[in-house]
């Protein structure tokens, strides 16, 4: 049996270009390195932009690796016992988010020994995936919103995702209005709450809101206000019809299956750092399947690209479609010791040749 060898892991601080609010001027990456029995080597990384970051070095550097390491060195198999390993300090956050390192850096060294990247380990059934442009712009003036959306057309993008939640919600409107002048008919115009509302103040903002012809509501209440969301659903249908989206701050496979059996969610968005690596994000796709949930993965496109591309089509459910932040990708920032393996243009992200993940930190 191939068992772990060795487990290192080290923070890594990514400025960004863009800050995404006063305090968050960079990112948190925890870069990861595993060494199976059979000499095979694996690169992964935990994520965490701005709070948490020394927390998850920590458990990657102390209770993981003395569970691991000596362990199933295989990806997928050593999973679930070490999540409940770890249960203790939390089912989810934290741990989920340490977890992510070990599983992607395990699902690399398997590509790696396999000389294949991870599309080609998967099979994925595709070789380009849907794309939008999105951006941390709330606190962007009306100008610089308009021109962020002026250079997303630009780009080739026919989708966007714009943060609502101003303490008025007409001006939300007014800054809609004026995107939705820049994208034409035709665009699609999402709008991302970022937990900022109660139930009933969703449900007015929305009825206000519904004018601009959203794709779709993100995060409209605290992420896991199961009741919340499904009264919210309950609203939205019998009035707009706009589809509900959360799932970043969704940690675990059984948290997405309650939002899903509840009628809670209609879009699902897992991030395959913060729910424990590519083992979990699998295991929500298939749940997502079952329910004919769409999934559109969240953030880190060189990763959550590789597996948009990878997942299996539902009959009559839309595609994955990959977040493209504005100037936040990795590659981007030159925070990457390799080419990125990914690259988005024209409103599509393709896959560059490379093997395994193709994500090691500089």
């Amino acid at each position: 049996m191939i068992t772990i060898r060795s487990l290192d892991a080290r923070l890594v601080r990514v400025p960004l270009t863009r800050p995404w609010a006063a305090d968050v001027t960079s990112v948190g990456v925890i870069a990861t390195h595993v060494v199976r029995s059979d000499g095979a080597q694996g690169w992964g990384l935990s994520w965490t932009p701005q709070i948490g970051a020394e927390a998850v070095l920590a458990l990657l550097q102390h209770d993981i690796p003395r569970f691991a390491v000596g362990g199933p060195g295989e990806p997928g198999e050593g999973w679930l016992p070490a999540w409940r390993h770890l249960h203790e300090a939390g089912g989810g956050g934290l741990t989920t988010i340490a977890l992510a390192g070990l599983d992607l850096a395990l699902w690399d060294a398997a590509c790696r020994s396999d000389g294949s990247s991870l599309t080609g380990f998967l099979r994925a059934p595709r070789t380009r995936a849907r794309a939008y442009g999105s951006g941390v712009n709330l606190h962007y003036s009306a100008d610089e919103l308009v021109a962020q959306a002026q250079r997303w057309v630009a780009a080739g993008f026919d989708a966007v995702k714009v943060k609502v939640g101003k303490p008025d919600v007409a001006e939300d409107l007014d800054r809609l209005r004026a995107v939705r002048e820049v994208l034409g008919p035709d665009r699609a115009l999402m709008i991302d709450a970022n937990q900022r509302w109660e139930l009933d103040r969703a449900t007015d903002s929305l009825e206000v809101l519904a004018e601009v012809t959203p794709a779709w509501i993100e995060e409209p209440l605290r992420a896991d206000d199961l009741y919340g969301h499904t009264e919210l659903a309950r609203r939205l249908t019998s009035s707009s019809g706009i589809p509900i989206a959360l799932g970043e701050n969704l940690h675990t496979v059984y948290r997405f299956d309650e939002f899903l059996r509840a009628g809670a969610v209609q879009i699902v968005q897992p991030n395959v750092v913060r729910v424990g690596g590519i083992t979990p994000f699998l295991g929500i796709a298939a749940i997502a399947a079952e329910y004919g949930a769409a999934l559109h993965p969240h953030l880190l496109p060189e990763l959550s690209g590789q597996l948009a591309l990878s997942l299996r089509p539902v009959p009559g459910v839309a595609e994955p479609m990959v977040e493209d932040v504005e100037d936040a990708g990795f590659g981007a920032l030159g925070a990457l010791a390799d080419p990125s393996p990914v690259s988005i243009s024209d409103g599509a992200l393709t896959e560059v040749p490379h093997v395994g993940l193709g994500i090691r930190f500089s």
